[in-house]
């Protein structure tokens, strides 16, 4: 339903069906980006890295909150606007987000792992200023996401630079 101010309200059991599905996108994403891609924890450990690296166990814990957050980010554009150039943004993204993680330990492609990242960081900066404009709480939760994408381009960086 779209008020007289152009704001679209959604309630109901679609509005929590709709989260349940901006869930699963992510959800697949993960899913795709690990897919074929084993003993990563392994792989990690094994490369040179600079001091600063953080333990491989931190990923995990890291990567299920940062999902959750942009889950709920693009739920609640969703909801104030439904599906368009902002949501196109945040799908992009998130297709980007998939395939960093074949590239980097599937193909140990550290370099173009590099340059994809650079592009999923300019894609997250879009999707902040797109989001910006609709929803605050959307923006500021994909602020965490944002951070942790510009510091593991930097930890890519760093292990294309040693490796």
């Amino acid at each position: 339903m779209t008020t007289s101010d152009g704001v679209r309200r959604s309630g109901g059991a679609r509005t929590w069906w709709a989260l349940l599905g901006f869930g699963a996108a992510v959800a697949v994403a993960a899913a795709v980006g690990g897919l074929g891609v084993r003993g990563t924890s392994e792989e990690y450990a094994g490369l040179t890295q600079p001091d600063w690296a953080p333990p491989s166990w931190l990923f995990g814990p890291a990567w299920s909150l940062l999902y959750a957050l942009i889950a709920v980010a693009g739920w609640l554009v969703w909801r104030r606007v439904g599906f368009g150039p902002a949501l196109w943004a945040w799908a992009g993204q998130l297709v980007l987000n998939a395939l960093w993680t074949p590239l980097f330990f599937g193909a140990g492609r550290y370099g173009l792992a590099f340059a994809e990242i650079v592009l999923m960081w300019l894609a997250i900066g879009v999707t902040v200023a797109l989001f910006a404009r609709v929803s605050r709480p959307a923006t500021a939760l994909l602020l965490p996401y944002w951070a942790w994408v510009t510091f593991a381009a930097a930890l890519n960086y760093s292990i294309w630079q040693l490796n």
